[in-house]
């Protein structure tokens, strides 16, 4: 089968085509041929040799893919051959930069119909992590305020739709005024142009558009210093939650900016979430049939062939990108 492969850490010309063997599904896997596979950093990082479960190359990057199940393995039920699936694995790390995948059969989800395999390859990440954050850990209601951090990216976009479905105010921040301005067209009822309101700045336009109270609820998928901002943007008894460190730098945090407002620090790292147990199928089905509804809309800003994987990763490295960058292996 065609695949894209690492052969040594590097830039984005490290990611090479190759024909490898076609995997076969063992005891509780299921064989699964990729239509799409969704890009994400955590690639980029797998490919630079920096990613913290990395292995040694040669790697097959990709930690979440769409298709069709071609087989299934011995003891998996409730799965079988023809069906329409996405699929999740940064566990075990498969490689979905690949025409076919085996895949835990507790890692495959059935799509609902009304749901492209395109837009399918996109939600087990960036959607799956912003609704695990602000549904499950910042518990956002109606009564809340939330501050979406780099929200024309696949998670900041994902998170101002599911925030703004519980009714919450959503407070969407990002890089440019076209980002701002297209982060408004998934619900935010506030968008800030970070490029205008840099470092302090950004701080002070959060508190001015909370009447000095501070947000409810900071959704920091930046890290860096971006996180110790959002301590000082957060209000009383409100929570941060953090889920990146794509600045790759440290924090230096002033506890004083949060113990004094009761306020509570959440950490999310979906990985590590599936090695202690977490079985994420109930909310990715419960996300694509909101998708099929209409409910949400998945922007897929770019579609590039598989053989074109180092393009993905340049667009994504330059962070111009608006939702996510998809590759498509496979018409199905």
């Amino acid at each position: 089968m065609r695949a894209v492969r690492i052969d040594e850490f590097g830039g984005p010309e490290v990611l090479v085509q190759v024909e490898v063997p076609d995997p076969v599904a063992g005891p509780g896997e299921v064989l699964v041929r990729i239509a799409a596979a969704g890009v994400n950093r955590a690639d980029a990082l797998v490919r630079r040799g920096v990613y913290h479960r990395a292995g040694r190359p040669p790697l097959i990057p990709g930690v979440e893919a769409a298709g069709v199940v071609a087989a299934v393995g011995e003891g998996v039920t409730g799965l079988e051959a023809g069906q329409r699936v996405m699929a999740l694995d940064g566990v075990n790390a498969p490689g979905f930069y690949a025409e076919f995948a085996v895949v835990p059969a507790t890692q495959v989800t059935v799509l609902p119909d009304g749901v492209g395999l395109t837009e399918a390859a996109a939600l087990p990440v960036a959607w799956l992590s912003a609704w695990y954050c602000l549904r499950h850990l910042a518990r956002v209601t109606k009564e809340d305020t939330v501050v979406v951090k780099a929200a024309a990216s696949g998670v900041g976009s994902a998170a101002v739709q599911i925030a703004a479905e519980t009714g919450a105010r959503v407070i969407a921040l990002a890089g440019s005024a076209e980002k701002a301005a297209w982060a408004g067209e998934f619900g935010a009822h506030v968008t800030v142009d970070t490029s205008v309101h840099p470092e302090d700045a950004e701080v002070d336009e959060v508190l001015r558009l909370t009447d000095g109270r501070g947000a409810d609820v900071v959704l920091d998928t930046v890290g860096g210093r971006a996180f110790a901002r959002s301590l000082r943007q957060v209000g009383h008894g409100g929570r941060v939650v953090a889920l990146a460190n794509v600045a790759l730098e440290q924090s230096t945090v002033d506890t004083r900016d949060f113990y004094p407002k009761n306020a509570a620090i959440l950490g999310f790292q979906l990985t590590n979430l599936q090695i202690h147990g977490y079985d994420p199928r109930n909310d990715l089905r419960e996300l694509a049939e909101r998708v099929a509804s209409g409910a949400y809309r998945v922007p897929v800003e770019t579609v590039v062939p598989l053989e074109q994987a180092r393009t993905a990763h340049e667009l994504l490295e330059q962070r111009s990108n608006r939702g996510k960058i998809v590759l498509a292996v496979a018409d199905l």
